[in-house]
């Protein structure tokens, strides 16, 4: 999500509040002059009020926030996601060396994964060895198992007509989260007619098949462009939304105090599109303290955690640029228990400026503000 026009790239987009019972979906667009965010509502009774229309699940929670777009550049409109705030409970499991029964083990490394920094997987998915009963955790996997409601550590359990299912069943995109700066790499190409975006694995006669294999891997890391940077004495929960997917904020990133994580920055070029239009990656930020299982929920009317967190962040590259951003909830006008600026590592070459203290952006009011990142590193850092 993009809010401040820049010399090379527009980068725009204004938050405004919407009645209740309206479900909250998100999409960033990118074309060769803008990035574009918009977050479309879709309500009970499946009428969007931007882009095309879906059906929205029974369990699907109100929330107040939407979006319209504006951009001094060509924009295009933003895809409607079904979602749920329904998620997983599970134990965690990880795919034997040895074993193609389909068996898992535990043993992923909980929410912060398996994999040290920007280390590929080295363990190639195998199609049909799996059940569908549980996430196969590891290679960058991890399990969301704090949201009651769904089984088996999915992020999401969708069929191709918005459909949600309370656990992994044949016919449905079972969707799946990854640590830390990685991306997953599994969705169908061809997408529902009717708007929507579905993700994951998808299960067949009880077993787990990739649903696009071009990959042969799970997760994939981002570019090595952004970390998150902590100078403060609690930890954050930062929790990205689940896209392609329900678009639930349940993807989680632990940012320990005093310590770094790093940001997914989805290759936009080559990342997942909807209807032509490039994606990038979005965060929702919790107050300090809060933990992940308490805050990468769908959070409830003034609860201050998960879509009604304080802060929203987002990370994109396209193009030899990367576009990092805060945005204000219009969820939540209390500001978060730390500030937070985005500025270049030693050597970078960063375009604009762009930090949240005390309570006020430096930016356009409250729309935010977002650099350009043309060569080098860049950091979030709380303070």
């Amino acid at each position: 999500m993009i809010f401040k026009n820049l010399v090379l790239t527009s980068l725009v987009s204004s938050i405004l509040a919407a009645p209740a019972d309206h479900h909250q979906h998100q999409h960033v667009h990118l074309n060769k002059r803008a990035v574009v965010t918009t977050v479309v509502y879709v309500d009970i009774s499946g009428n969007t009020i931007a882009g095309p229309s879906s059906a929205v699940p029974s369990t699907a929670s109100p929330t107040t926030l939407t979006t319209s777009t504006s951009s001094t550049a060509s924009t295009s409109s933003s895809v409607a996601a079904t979602t749920s705030s329904s998620v997983a409970q599970s134990t965690s499991t990880s795919d034997s060396d040895d074993d193609d029964s389909g068996s898992t083990s535990s043993g992923s490394g909980g929410v912060e994964g398996d994999l040290s920094a920007f280390s590929d997987p080295t363990k190639e998915f195998k199609d049909g060895v799996y059940d569908c009963d549980s996430v196969p955790t590891g290679q960058g996997v991890i399990s969301i198992d704090w949201i009651s409601g769904l089984n088996g550590g999915w992020s999401t359990v969708m069929d191709s007509n918005g459909n949600t299912s309370p656990n992994c069943k044949d016919g449905y995109y079972c969707s799946y989260g990854c640590q830390a700066g990685m991306s997953k790499t599994q969705w169908p190409s061809e997408q529902p007619s009717n708007g929507i975006s579905v993700g994951g694995l998808l299960c067949k006669n009880g077993k787990l098949y990739r649903s696009n294999t071009d990959s042969n891997y799970l997760c994939e890391w981002g570019a090595q462009k952004a970390n998150f940077v902590s100078q403060i004495s609690k930890d954050v929960a930062i929790c990205r939304t689940d896209y392609p997917g329900s678009e639930n904020m349940n993807i989680p990133t632990l940012l320990k105090a005093g310590n770094k994580a790093i940001v997914s920055v989805v290759d936009s070029d080559s990342y997942y599109t909807w209807k032509g239009g490039k994606t990038s990656t979005q965060y929702y930020v919790n107050n300090a303290g809060v933990s992940v299982e308490d805050g990468c929920i769908w959070g409830t009317d003034g609860s201050g955690v998960g879509n009604w967190a304080p802060v929203v962040l987002g990370a994109g590259t396209t193009g030899g640029n990367t576009y990092l951003s805060l945005i204000p909830n219009p969820n939540n006008k209390t500001p978060p228990n730390y500030n937070i600026k985005i500025v270049g590592e030693d050597g970078a070459t960063v375009v604009g400026d762009c930090k949240y203290e005390d309570g006020s952006y430096n930016g356009h009011g409250s729309d935010g503000c977002t650099v350009t990142l043309t060569s080098g590193t860049a950091k979030f850092v709380f303070y």
